[in-house]
């Protein structure tokens, strides 16, 4: 039986006014330098954009 896989997510908010250009180079370095993968986005009634991201969390097992 394999172990649950574990999750850490990191929530990036970009105001209305963000370029399209921009929250994607900010995904793409995140993606890139720190092994992230966009769980989910959303666009709010305001403009708001919210993305989740989330990457696994790798446990080492002790040898013994």
């Amino acid at each position: 039986m394999s172990p649950m896989v574990e999750y850490e997510y990191l929530t990036l908010e970009f105001p209305r006014q963000a370029r399209r250009e921009d929250i994607r180079r900010a995904l793409t370095e995140h993606a890139e330098y720190g092994h992230w993968e966009l769980h989910r986005s959303l666009v709010y009634v305001g403009g708001l954009r919210r993305a989740y991201l989330r990457r696994r969390i790798i446990r080492v097992r002790r040898a013994s």
